[in-house]
């Protein structure tokens, strides 16, 4: 148990030091009375979606674990509790600094017109959210670890005590961490659908209108949406980025934890036996290595922080820096924690093919898969390639053949990020077993903080440009903003490529989990594999309608982003005509209609889908059976893989090669032109794949395997299908 020392250290070490960049972040100079007055609106506009939307989601949390309580147990329901407040915690902590840290950039780059003094002020604030994110999924894992597992004593025992009220068995320690997990993911899936749709309606609509009809510049003061777009930056790829990630890091860890469980009751029914104590360090080292990531990820972030920045032009470079130094950390630290938990005890029946090696060796395989993955994303969506080059000269052609090439750039770049991780998983499976599968999506988000907080730093530095614009500083300052705002862009989609590639892996080891909770088949004795039978027919007809409904999630997410920019782009229009002075620069527009709406189409459009992965899994179990939601978890992982990938990194390309028009890229073709005006609708195109249906479709996938594998244990017992026909 000396081992639960690590991540409450680390966890605490990440909120202090979250809690320092807080204050010395908020204590910098703020400008200009314009530039504050427009980052007032902006604070204020964020503060009121957030209370309302939390608002909103405390309802449901409290009504879920209600019904988690009735059909399982209390302790269930308080895990989910705890984890829906860290994940809240994390995502309005770190909304809240980059309200205050957007401004704070501005002024920086307009006193000291210095590109790397800048940037480490836009990184000191994005590594707040990082921060947070590690320190709170961690300080709520070690609290279920300490109640639950050391207080009650639970993290021993594999009897199936049965529930309260329906009476089925359970698994009492593993049922409390899921539970935590299913928490962080009612969270995230309504920060990260909420705020992007909040985002992308706003975004959408200041495009449409001020750059394509009016050809006024991008955040330009007379543009009335331009408050909105900038709030939905905050609360969109903030708060929704930050929440998001938590939830996949802590499913990682949950998923290693429960499947080590699992796996340890499938070797005893078939006369294998693992040692207690052996389970014990079995569920450790996940959590473990989560508290190595966190303390290596705080040097990153300080070697960043403390470096002379003052010379630098190699933006990019210096945040890769800290990002390397953290999963080059994380490894060696994981090796020792390898050594320590597993060297000296007998491994037999675990199916570690390489000893005491094994499990760090899949967790290494998930560090290298996710930095391949992430240099994937960079090369099709980065303007330093020739993807989005080629994506850029297409503009020429007109907004047609923009859209096109991009759906062309986002198909193909499916296939190398989906090699990688089937290499990943053949990999790991035969050096360390399921449990090493498990590791590796550990492994993808051990060093989560520091993406987190390279990620955080681009919706920052974005919406810094934006306040230069409005408060009309010298262009040599947007000029800065917009080198960090580019570089924003290649590693949010770096971000994404992280997020579903530990999302695929965390959803297909609670898969696993869910039949070993189910049995199906039985477990082969020879792989210990639970057996689901793909062509029988009621798993393929799972599948089949399980690969739908990422299409149907994306639909609904789409039209909920069109419904709110129609009504968003019809209120800039209205007040570009009504009032000509707004154009004119003789009359200041209406900003809080425009924030209204995006708040108000946010909340009413995000519902629906929110709650669609929640209720299907539940649905379908109840009614057909846990063979059919098998075949659903299989259908849907794949399916929405494949869209996270191809909507992130054709909107990343669609976007970075419209700034790379901007910058002069094609001779000839700045803003205003027609070759730009083509590149900005195919970066409107992208704006609601890139930042609401990709980043979603990891929290969907992973939030209907944690519901199905909390579920599966009253449906397995209660449907109406076995009722009918058996």
């Amino acid at each position: 148990m000396a081992w639960l020392v690590l991540p409450i250290v680390a966890a605490l070490l990440g909120l202090a030091f979250a809690a320092f960049n807080f204050f010395s972040v908020k204590h910098l100079e703020e400008g200009t009375p314009r530039m504050q007055e427009i980052a007032a609106a902006i604070r204020v506009g964020a503060n009121a979606f957030i209370r309302y939307e939390y608002k909103v989601l405390a309802i449901v949390v409290v009504i879920v674990a209600v019904c988690v309580w009735l059909a399982l147990e209390w302790y269930v329901a308080v895990a989910l509790l705890v984890g829906s407040v860290m994940s809240a915690l994390a995502g309005f902590i770190g909304m809240k600094i980059a309200t205050y840290a957007n401004v704070r950039v501005t002024n920086e780059a307009r006193t000291t017109k210095n590109l790397g003094k800048t940037l480490k002020v836009a990184f000191k604030g994005g590594s707040v959210m990082g921060l947070c994110v590690g320190g709170f999924a961690l300080l709520g894992l070690f609290l279920m670890y300490m109640i639950f597992g050391v207080g009650f004593n639970w993290l021993g025992m594999t009897d199936e005590p049965l529930s309260w009220l329906t009476k089925i068995p359970m698994l009492r320690f593993p049922n409390v961490i899921t539970g935590y997990a299913l928490g962080c993911s009612l969270v995230a899936m309504f920060n990260r659908i909420g705020g992007g749709i909040y985002t992308k309606a706003a975004d959408m609509g200041a495009d449409l209108v001020g750059k394509t009809e009016a050809h006024i510049p991008e955040d330009d003061p007379r543009n009335p949406a331009t408050i909105a777009d900038n709030v939905g930056d905050n609360v969109g790829d903030v708060a929704g980025l930050g929440s998001d990630l938590l939830e996949s890091y802590v499913a990682s860890i949950v998923s290693a934890v429960v499947l080590a469980y699992h796996l340890f009751l499938a070797n005893e029914s078939v006369g294998k036996l693992i040692p207690p104590e052996l389970l014990q360090k079995l569920y450790l080292f996940p959590i473990a290595f989560a508290g190595i990531g966190l303390i290596a990820c705080c040097i990153g972030i300080a070697w960043l922080l403390l470096k002379d920045l003052s010379k630098t032009k190699n933006v990019h470079g210096q945040l890769n820096g800290a990002t390397w130094i953290a999963a080059g950390i994380t490894i060696v630290g994981g090796f020792i924690a390898s050594y320590f938990l597993f060297g000296k005890v007998s491994l037999e029946n675990t199916g570690f093919a390489a000893g005491f090696l094994s499990p760090w060796i899949g967790a290494a395989i998930g560090v290298v898969s996710g930095v391949v993955i992430g240099m994937i994303a960079e090369i099709y969506t980065s303007a330093d390639y020739n993807p989005t080059k080629r994506l850029a000269e297409a503009s020429k052609e007109g907004s047609a053949l923009t859209i096109t090439s991009g759906l062309a750039l986002g198909m193909r770049s499916c296939m190398a990020p989906c090699i990688i991780l089937g290499a990943g998983i053949i990999v790991a499976y035969y050096v360390a077993g399921l449990y090493g599968v498990a590791m590796s999506a550990m492994g993808m988000l051990s060093f989560v903080t520091a993406t987190v907080s390279v990620d955080t730093y681009g919706p920052i530095s974005d919406n810094a440009g934006g306040i230069a614009e409005m408060s009309e500083l010298d262009p040599e300052v947007r000029d800065i903003t917009d080198t960090l705002d580019a570089v924003g862009n290649t590693t949010a989609a770096i971000g994404k490529g992280f997020a579903i590639g530990s999302g695929a892996l965390a959803a297909l080891s609670l898969m696993i989990s869910y039949m070993y909770a189910y049995g199906l088949d039985g477990i082969e004795a020879s792989t210990l594999l639970p057996v689901l039978n793909i062509i029988h027919p009621m798993t393929l007809a799972g599948a089949i309608v399980g690969g739908a409904l990422p299409f149907l999630f994306s639909g609904m997410l789409i039209d909920a982003v069109a419904k709110a920019a129609r009504k968003m782009v019809d209120e800039v229009r209205r007040q570009f005509q009504e009032r000509p002075g707004i154009l004119a620069g003789t009359e200041m527009p209406d900003y809080e209609t425009c924030i209204g709406i995006s708040s108000k189409g946010a909340i009413a459009e995000m519902k629906v889908p929110a709650l669609l992965a929640v209720v299907i899994p539940v649905v379908c179990g109840f009614l057909f059976g846990p063979e059919f939601v098998g075949g659903v978890l299989i259908g849907s992982t794949i399916c929405s893989i494949m869209i996270a990938i191809f909507t992130g990194n054709s909107g990343g390309a669609w976007d970075n090669g419209k700034k790379y028009i901007e910058q002069g890229g094609i001779p000839g073709a700045g803003k205003g032109s027609p070759v730009h005006d083509a590149a900005v609708v195919g970066d409107t195109v992208g704006d609601p794949l890139k930042d609401t249906v990709g980043p979603c479709m990891d929290i969907f996938i992973k939030i209907m395997s944690t519901v199905a594998l909390v579920a599966v244990a009253v449906f397995n017992h209660y449907n109406l299908f076995s009722l009918l026909f058996k």
